[in-house]
């Protein structure tokens, strides 16, 4: 017990707790968005599946970390004079999550830009909990991988970093699970912020597909691909949502 109370080890479950709830904001974006196009009856119920499914996906693929560390080895090599990569499993799966995610924020941007003319909340019960709940198993699994491999960096070295990691993540998870809903229903009633939070998206896809390609060392054309860091994403997301506060502030109508 005492190994836990130092102040090494508590620095670092703040920061990775922290760090758990920064990732997951993308998650909450997500859930917020698909569980929109449920009816209003199921919406909270399935804003609580996506993140007691986010919560479990990450503790059982914490448990399954040998496994995860695993999936480093190369799979699939690929030399030409055009592209070298060495594929891994963990690049596969976070170039498909990549995909994934880039194809669905796509579809969602193209059905709000065109459908723009209805009534907000048209789109409430356009599709069934199954259909949400497997999109959101698809992404949650994608974020639990770059959220587990993200802490298992930070907390190389640690004793009991195992114990630590499943404490931070379970920790992290039950305060966004107090604020999922009420951030849910303030997304939802303002379609620019959904529209931005797909941007995010977005860019979180392209993210991904940068990183298995860094996690793969592909090079084209004799130029490695490196990574894009994370801070900079980040940055990025958290100025254009203060942007974005200030237009919905000025766009509100002053009282005469």
């Amino acid at each position: 017990m005492q190994a836990l109370l130092t102040t090494e080890v508590l620095s670092a479950f703040l920061t990775l707790t922290f760090l758990e709830i920064v990732l997951g904001i993308d998650n909450i974006l997500f859930v917020s968005i698909i569980a929109g196009k449920l009816k209003e009856s199921l919406q909270k119920k399935a804003i609580r599946i996506g993140m007691i499914m986010a919560m479990v996906l990450r503790l059982v693929l914490l448990l399954g970390i040998s496994v995860l560390i695993d999936m480093q080895g190369t799979w699939i090599s690929v030399n030409n004079s055009f592209f070298q990569s060495d594929i891994s499993g963990q690049a596969i799966i976070l170039f498909f999550g990549g995909i994934f995610l880039l194809y669905k924020s796509t579809k969602e941007i193209y059905e709000k830009v065109e459908h723009s003319g209805h009534k907000i909340g048209d789109e409430k019960g356009s599709t069934t909990m199954t259909k949400a709940i497997i999109q959101i198993t698809i992404l949650n699994f994608v974020f639990s991988i770059d959220s587990i491999l993200t802490a298992v960096g930070m907390t190389n070295g640690l004793p009991n970093a195992i114990i630590i990691m499943a404490i931070s993540i379970v920790v992290s998870v039950l305060i966004m699970m107090i604020f999922a809903h009420p951030v849910g229903e303030f997304v939802n009633k303002h379609p620019s912020l959904q529209v931005l939070g797909l941007s995010f998206l977005m860019l979180i896809g392209f993210m991904l597909l940068a990183e298995a390609a860094h996690l793969s060392h592909t090079r084209v054309l004799g130029n490695e691909i490196g990574a894009i860091p994370k801070g900079y994403l980040y940055f990025a997301i958290t100025f254009s949502l203060l942007v974005e506060f200030l237009n919905m502030k000025t766009r509100k109508p002053k009282k005469v």
